[in-house]
């Protein structure tokens, strides 16, 4: 039997890919919790990225890396100030027209399979882990090999239940208590949120900003089993899209294709972290 905190992950997972959805704005956040959209722009073509290759055996950390599309340097970031408020503010993509996207990685305690911190160190994949709290404390070293290999741990709540609708108490004990308990683990407080299946509302915001998650994020691609799955009907990787994954079982290839949507598009992988900007409060 799974332990409770892996089935209270794989339910969410399960939850995690919503219906396509027409545009940043949602009935359940009104237009201040929102950012504004982002100017269109069209990404330049880009060459395909090397045909795959089936591996003869079981895939190698080896073969990943001869997958892996090269990218150009990502442009110097122009970080995209939240202005001081009450609330948190909440993003599907960040407001920028730099030809970059963002990669995201969930939850924690289901799957951490063993090659993906030496994929993300060789391959210089930049991440961004929002991860729940209790599987952060049972599986530290695996999530510090990933931030010794760059990638960043931000804050997913405690319990991954959905915040919508509780109590302003519930809400801040979820939200701040991960990020005490991921600041212990990690010897630095999160300042980004994810609410567990993007459903929040303008008491999770606030909690949010309280506790010291000055942007709070939902997504625009999801990419499960190795397929990027788009929300929009152009099917293409934006300036400033943010991809969801999980660590499931497949991420190795989650990654990969994660990777040559963004290669596809003209874009290139940047660290979320690296585009927020905000006042010390």
């Amino acid at each position: 039997m799974l332990p409770l905190l892996a089935v209270l992950t794989l339910n969410a997972c399960d939850k995690a890919d919503p219906p396509t959805f027409a545009g940043p704005a949602t009935p359940s956040a009104s237009p201040s919790d929102m950012a504004s959209p982002t100017p269109s722009v069209t990404p330049s073509p880009t060459p395909s990225p090397k045909p795959v290759v089936s591996p003869k055996g079981p895939k190698t950390l080896d073969w990943y890396m001869s997958q892996v599309p090269h990218f150009p340097d990502a442009p110097e970031p122009k970080r995209v100030h939240v202005t001081e408020s009450s609330s948190s503010v909440f993003w599907f993509r960040v407001p920028t027209e730099q030809k970059v996207a963002f990669i995201t990685i969930d939850d924690g305690a289901l799957s951490r399979p063993s090659m993906v911190p030496e994929f993300i160190r060789q391959a210089g994949i930049p991440v961004t882990m929002f991860l729940n709290s209790p599987a952060a404390t049972r599986y530290t070293d695996y999530f510090k090999a990933i931030e010794d290999a760059g990638g960043v741990v931000e804050n997913h709540t405690i319990t991954h239940t959905s915040l919508k609708g509780k109590s302003y108490d519930f809400q801040k004990h979820e939200i701040c208590g991960s990020a005490d308990k991921l600041e212990q683990l990690f010897g630095k407080r999160p300042t980004l949120f994810r609410p567990p299946f993007g459903e929040r509302d303008k008491t999770t915001l606030r909690a949010a900003q309280d506790c010291g998650m000055h942007a709070s994020f939902y997504w625009t691609q999801t990419v499960d089993k190795g397929i990027v799955r788009y929300q929009t009907a152009q099917k293409v990787v934006k300036p400033g899209d943010v991809l969801l994954m999980h660590f499931r079982p497949a991420l190795m290839d989650d990654l990969l294709a994660a990777l040559k949507a963004i290669y596809r598009s003209g874009l290139t992988p940047a660290l979320l972290e690296d585009y927020v900007d905000f006042d010390a409060r």
